[in-house]
């Protein structure tokens, strides 16, 4: 399947015996991963076809033309971005076929139990411990943070240290955490903008099968790395129209309010006009490469381009609309669903881009793997790269 006119073909057909005015939403879009247009590079009857990656704008386009419903990828941002492809790389059979068409679908949210109060931006340094009972299954204690969705999630992704006895990254192991289990408690974190779409998750005496293992016992590292490099591709190479984004935000308020204009906010709103669109074709670029292979360091880079523009342009949103940018439309305790940059006002997008070199991998770690695996550059020095996680200071 790597014609486009036959996968065109396909996809009338499968409109065609599945009208989307006449279809429930639930069962067309299990239909639409059953018929192997969900990703339509993943193998047969994982919701694709075993096609290049480049046809899926193919599909995309005539169902969208089609008035199509889509499975809400804000909403699932996180099994889709991250848990998807890990899983597939890492899975089972039994689990590929358990997990992905829900997981697709949306009837099953996913979060990611990464980062620790302990272990953020050195996450090899977690200390939730994961001890195998002698009937197989796992006992999970531990703390994590920061974690986006928990509220929602039925599932997880999760690394836990099992071996304490050697050096930190070769002691994790990565699990799928069911979040209705007993001994899982979320609570929420409220954030600078009065919402609490984190969320710190408790794990005590979380029991979690062997069949829930992703990958192998003690090699949760390399498998995490496939949800990380994933995840920095998610969040600084989202596809956006020319224009789009919070840069098309300011951009509207500059054409319908001239009172407001001067010729230095002209000159930076240009500056960082043009860096939007080459952060845009850059996106475009990484996508293409991914069609080849899995996602590299140079998500790291487009990450980084993501968090310093969105907080610039906001930044100068709030100077350009003036007393009014300093206004705030809402601070009620809300536990969204997704984050809405450009739903709500400047107060608001300023607030919230704060985080964005933060979550996803903070800048700071961002251009150590720009520097050491983009550019080649010596890598810093690391004392505790051979010594056992127990005998780390803490």
């Amino acid at each position: 399947m790597t014609d486009a006119a036959e996968l065109r073909r396909r996809t009338r057909e499968f409109l065609a015996a599945h009208p989307p005015a006449e279809t429930g939403r639930l069962e067309f879009l299990r239909a639409r991963f059953d018929a192997g247009l969900a990703w339509v590079h993943f193998p047969e009857g994982l919701g694709g076809l075993g096609a290049p990656r480049s046809l899926q704008a193919v599909v995309d386009a005539e169902l969208e033309a089609a008035g199509a419903p889509d499975n809400d990828p804000r909403r699932i941002g996180i099994g889709l971005g991250m848990a998807a492809p890990t899983i597939l790389q890492y899975g089972t059979e039994e689990q590929k076929k358990r997990f992905l068409r829900p997981l697709w679908t949306g009837e099953e949210v996913w979060c990611q139990l990464f980062s620790e109060p302990g272990a953020g931006s050195d996450l090899a340094a977690l200390g939730t411990r994961a001890v195998r009972e002698s009937g197989g299954d796992w006992v999970v204690n531990g703390q994590k943070v920061w974690t986006s969705s928990a509220h929602l999630a039925r599932w997880a992704i999760l690394i836990a240290r099992t071996d304490p006895d050697v050096p930190k990254h070769r002691g994790i192991t990565y699990f799928l955490c069911d979040m209705t289990d007993p001994g899982v408690e979320v609570r929420p974190l409220r954030q600078i903008t009065g919402e609490a779409e984190f969320n710190e998750v408790f794990l005590t005496d979380v029991r979690i099968p062997d069949a829930h293992r992703l990958g192998e016992v003690g090699d949760g590292w390399r498998v995490a790395q496939t949800t990380l490099n994933n995840e920095r591709v998610a969040i600084g190479g989202m596809r956006i129209p020319r224009e789009g984004g919070m840069i098309g935000t300011v951009t509207k308020t500059w054409r319908e309010r001239p009172e407001l204009r001067t010729p230095d906010l002209h000159q930076r709103l240009l500056t960082l006009w043009v860096e939007a669109e080459v952060a845009r074709l850059t996106g475009e670029r990484l996508r293409q490469q991914l069609v080849a292979g899995q996602p590299g360091p140079e998500g790291a880079g487009m990450k980084l381009a993501f968090a310093r523009l969105n907080q610039a342009i906001s930044g100068l949103e709030v100077e350009l609309l003036g007393e009014e940018g300093l206004g705030y439309d809402d601070w009620t305790m809300r536990r969204p669903e997704h984050v809405d940059f450009t739903g709500r006002d400047a107060g608001y997008r300023y607030l919230r881009s704060k985080g964005n070199s933060i979550e996803g991998g903070t800048s700071e770690v961002l251009l150590n793997i720009v520097a050491e695996r983009v550019l080649g550059l010596p890598a810093e020095p690391r004392t505790d790269k051979d010594v056992a996680w127990k005998d780390l200071a803490r």
